[in-house]
């Protein structure tokens, strides 16, 4: 949990970060879907299936408002009506004022419902708009996603309806009767509608209760209702919806409700405080639910110096010899760099047990030298040496005459 803490604590950074440039992205992206879908979807009108048009109402899409990418995406569907029919044209126009009319006091995200709902009923996942709409919305919401379902709805008659309107000659009365009908009578309209609308209302009010998994409890439960309105609908109208789909698409709302509450509400109830005070005119009762946080975790990068990498501690006799492993000798204890064999790599001996201050205090040469080799003769006989052949090695290869007071040959 603690790694998928950091994670998301490292996407709310990059998106902070590059959130001017994020969002107009998110939004181009957007419009070029939904101004694509559209022109697949009716085509009426050769002209605006053009990819540099498309591009470019993208493009301004991307640093305008929401509203007027809805604006443009009506202007385009009323363009390929009025190629089908100048009938169809005008039920479209009256049926866009009056959602016009409904949502144009919303805010721009409730406004996005409306492009974003019809395009994931194309996608066959509608599921995922109530569920996320009562999770991040007002109830108020419901209109939107309405006004979404209608367009969805009212382009499959314009679909059904063409071929047919070919058919009818110029009784424009009789075309246009057709067309509300065929709007007005279609019952899955009516009942997708109120199945989203009350799971909207469901999501958000459980949601909004004080109660632990508050979130979790909403999504369920909004699911489950959903799926049962759309299960009576079907039994009532027999509109021929699929179980089987409205169950795996409720599914797959539930994994998105999921992601969507761990990027926006995810707390920890295990640390819940009731806390209650008063003033002079209330008594409070304040439940506090800590969020779950972790702070990002910072790389550090340590600079190693190549020569530096191995190390080896040499032999009291190599030291007090000044004798290297290749036959080189350094006049001076302590520190120093040598060379061992024919393999040539340098090695750093950094070992020298007495500091040179306690050793002027405390040691002279012949008693420094003396206290060091008997503290290291047990080791190194042990682990090279026999006693024996330590004795006769250290005595061939040491002798106190040839040292002067400084340690030097």
């Amino acid at each position: 949990m603690t790694k998928l803490l950091e994670i998301r604590e490292k996407v709310k950074e990059i998106y902070s970060r590059y959130e001017t440039f994020f969002i107009p992205l998110v939004k181009f992206v957007l419009a070029l879907v939904v101004f694509s879908r559209l022109n697949g979807a009716l085509g009426y009108m050769a002209r605006l299936d053009s990819t540099p048009l498309v591009l470019i109402l993208s493009l301004m899409c991307s640093f305008l408002p929401t509203g007027c990418m809805v604006l443009f995406a009506a202007v385009i569907s009323l363009l390929h009506m009025y190629a089908l029919g100048w009938e169809v044209a005008l039920v479209g126009l009256c049926l866009y004022v009056v959602m016009f009319l409904m949502f144009f006091r919303l805010s721009n995200r409730e406004a996005a419902l409306v492009l974003i709902t019809p395009l994931l009923c194309a996608m066959k996942i509608p599921y995922i708009v109530p569920i996320a709409a009562g999770l991040l919305c007002a109830p108020t919401s419901f209109i939107p996603v309405a006004c979404g379902l209608a367009v969805y709805y009212w382009f499959q008659v314009i679909g059904n309806s063409a071929s047919t309107l070919g058919t009818m000659g110029d009784d424009a009365l009789s075309r246009l009767r057709f067309i509300i009908d065929g709007l007005v009578q279609n019952k899955a309209l009516i009942v997708v509608v109120a199945a989203f609308s009350i799971t909207i209302l469901v999501v958000y009010l459980i949601r909004r209760l004080s109660i632990d998994f508050a979130w979790t409890i909403a999504m369920v439960v909004g699911a489950i209702v959903n799926v049962f309105v759309l299960l009576i609908g079907d039994l009532k109208f027999d509109i021929n919806i699929s179980i089987w789909g409205a169950l795996g698409g409720s599914l797959l709302a539930l994994a998105v409700a999921k992601v969507i509450e761990f990027f926006r509400f995810c707390v920890d109830y295990s640390r819940t405080e009731q806390v209650q005070f008063e003033d002079d005119e209330y008594y409070y009762y304040v439940k506090a639910v800590p969020k779950m946080t972790v702070a990002a975790p910072e790389k550090t990068v340590k600079k190693i110096n190549a020569k530096n990498l191995r190390t080896r501690e040499r032999s009291p006799l190599e030291v007090f010899s000044g004798k290297t492993g290749s036959g080189s000798k350094t006049g001076r204890r302590g520190s120093r760099t040598m060379t061992i064999g024919s393999v040539g790599e340098a090695y750093e001996d950094s070992y020298d047990p007495y500091e040179e201050e306690s050793y002027g205090e405390t040691y002279g040469d012949e008693a420094y030298q003396d206290e060091y080799v008997s503290r290291r003769r047990d080791t190194y006989a042990d682990e090279s040496y026999g006693d024996e052949t330590y004795d006769e090695t250290y005595d061939e290869l040491y002798d106190e005459d040839d040292y002067d007071e400084d340690g030097e040959e």
